[in-house]
């Protein structure tokens, strides 16, 4: 697939994230994806564990939204750098829901082949991230 190709998978798969469209896993992911996420406490293996990923990720925050900001790719592999946002009401990673809005940047390394995700890296600032939900407090400088 051209990188032209993959940028244009890369933008389809919001609509998994964004809308909770999960029948769209089975198109976009191969049956051996493998996540490396630190956020997410575990790595995700294969289309139905992405499914219930995604099932969990939305009821914990139900609006979340991602927009990406860039995409550089070359060859299999494409960076896509994302904003997410959402409302924390339900519970994630076995933390209660703060109802707290959040905006974090990623950065999310992705490699497909014949136009599935095979394998993705994904990295965030997962404590910025829990000091916006108000779970983590900064000590004073």
């Amino acid at each position: 697939m051209s990188i032209e190709e993959n940028k244009a998978i890369m933008l389809r798969s919001l609509e998994v994230f964004n809308k909770g469209n999960l029948d769209l896993i089975d198109e976009l992911y191969s049956k051996n994806y493998l996540s490396h996420a630190p956020a997410t406490a575990r790595e995700i293996n294969g289309p139905e564990a992405m499914k219930q990923y995604v099932s969990e990720l939305r009821s914990a925050f139900p609006d979340l939204n991602i927009t990406i900001d860039d995409n550089i790719a070359e060859g299999e592999k494409i960076v896509s750098l994302q904003t997410l946002t959402g409302t924390h009401k339900g519970e994630f990673n076995g933390i209660a829901p703060t109802g707290k809005k959040f905006s974090l940047k990623s950065a999310i390394v992705c490699k497909i082949v014949n136009g599935k995700f095979v394998e993705t890296w994904v990295y965030m600032d997962s404590l910025d991230l829990m000091q916006q939900l108000g779970i983590i407090q900064m000590p004073p400088a």
